[in-house]
């Protein structure tokens, strides 16, 4: 049922159509002129439809096309006429109308006009819908797991990427902070400027200032021409700073009052240049631990540590590597050309029990080595490296494993939350699961899925 606003300052007209809409099932509002139609718009949410009058006093049908773009731009409009100027409908269309009638047609025509004018609506919402999905499922989803930590993660992502809102990321190396800076930056108003990285402990001290707020020709020797630095190329966008807590104090200084004023200094040079960028840090560093040996500016770290995001090592949700190690297998096996889609039990036995000292990144090498030595479609024991063991019995392929989700069960399982999130779309599920949509619809007949 869709909601409609006819305005005419024709009692007679807004009666009759008002009985034609009601009959084919949409409810009315009815305004006499466009004063009267802008207090009904702000009564009432969701409107989907307005048809305006063109001629109507003072204001006219014009007038009420702008300001229903003005107060309610989902709103499809159609305006009518008593008479066929085509400089007006000409003007309505270029305004935003959806289409025009005359006076005179055949109610059934206009019917048809309502039906196609809300028909767009209900496509331009849907498309909408799929962009936003795409944009926070699909890139939220990227982060993968069922445990207790993943989901605050995802919850605590929605709230913050959509501000400005400077973020401090920790854990240990190899636990994916970089990965949640890009999910941030996916899912924010920045997300068409830049994401540029940079690890301070990779760049040498003496260089950090230049990199990160750039130089004028002269400022040292070899500088034969002006370089922007990172923030000033990250213009309208955002800056990760990976391992913060090695930045040196002569950066710290100049970081800081970059927050305190929106201005960077470059190197050699007087002049200040404001620069709109978000800033997103990370660190394995225990930063507390760096103020009180004054190697850390504690100011600095309270303006970094706006929002803390606190990333839980693996070996603390084992209940996530199976799903893990299923989204790595089908990451990365197009990308090496293997045909191996599977996990064996006693394998994924051993992925759980190793303690993942480098987390995440650890686990993405280990499955990437072990597709390039499994050629049978499935993903042995002895395709794992020795070293990832922590016991001699686990390399023994004839004993029973303890007692785990079949990896048919856990595919399923993982299929069905993609999908979901998705709301259903096969298209964007086998996307994100990197496999083809036959292959897609082959594994869904197979689980039963409808």
């Amino acid at each position: 049922m869709s909601l409609i606003l006819l305005v005419d300052d024709e009692a007679a007209a807004r009666s009759n159509y008002k009985t034609i809409l009601e009959h084919y099932g949409h409810d009315v509002l009815l305004a006499s002129g466009v004063e009267d139609a802008m207090s009904a718009i702000s009564e009432n949410q969701g409107i989907d439809l307005i048809i305006t009058d063109m001629r109507m006093g003072s204001k006219s049908g014009l007038d009420m096309l702008r300001e229903a773009r003005r107060l309610t731009p989902d709103s499809e409009v159609i305006v009518l006429t008593a008479h066929a100027e085509i400089e007006n409908a000409v003007e309505a269309m270029k305004l935003g109308a959806a289409d025009y009638l005359t006076k005179d047609t055949d109610y059934k025509e206009i019917v048809l006009v309502v039906e196609k004018s809300l028909e767009k609506r209900a496509l331009k919402r849907e498309i909408d819908r799929l962009r936003k999905q795409t944009r926070e499922e699909y890139a939220f989803g990227r982060i993968v797991g069922k445990s207790p930590a993943i989901a605050q993660l995802h919850e605590v992502l929605r709230r913050v990427a959509p501000t400005d809102a400077r973020v401090l990321i920790t854990g240990e190396s190899g636990t994916g902070k970089e990965l949640v800076a890009e999910m941030l930056h996916a899912n924010s108003p920045r997300r068409n400027g830049s994401f540029i990285a940079i690890n301070c402990g990779a760049v040498p001290r003496d260089l950090q200032e230049s990199e990160l707020f750039g130089y004028v020709r002269g400022a040292f020797t070899g500088a034969n021409r002006d370089k922007k630095g990172l923030l000033e190329s990250a213009d309208r966008g955002t800056v990760f700073l990976d391992e913060v807590g090695e930045m040196s104090p002569e950066t710290q200084v100049k970081l800081l009052r970059f927050f305190e004023k929106g201005e960077i200094l470059p190197v050699g040079s007087s002049r200040a240049r404001s620069v709109n960028v978000r800033v997103i840090a990370a660190t394995n560093r225990d930063l507390a631990e760096a103020i009180r040996d004054h190697s850390f500016r504690e100011d600095l770290y309270y303006r970094l540590k706006v929002v803390a995001i606190h990333l839980s090592p693996l070996r603390e949700r084992k209940e996530d590597i199976p799903l893990l190690a299923q989204a790595l297998l089908a990451e990365l096996a197009p990308k090496i050309g293997s045909k191996v889609h599977t996990i064996s039990p006693h394998a994924l036995e051993a992925l759980v029990d190793y303690d993942w000292p480098g987390n995440v990144r650890e686990l993405k090498n280990v499955i990437e080595r072990a597709l390039i030595f499994a050629d049978d479609g499935t993903l042995e024991l002895e395709h794992l490296p020795e070293e990832l063991f922590k016991r001699p019995a686990a390399l023994s392929t004839n004993r029973e494993p303890r007692e785990i989700a079949p990896l048919d069960e856990i595919e399923k399982k993982y299929i069905l939350e993609v999908l979901e999130r998705n709301g259903g779309n096969k298209l964007l599920t086998a996307k994100q699961l990197n496999i083809a949509t036959t292959t897609l619809y082959r594994k869904l007949r197979m689980y039963g899925i409808e």
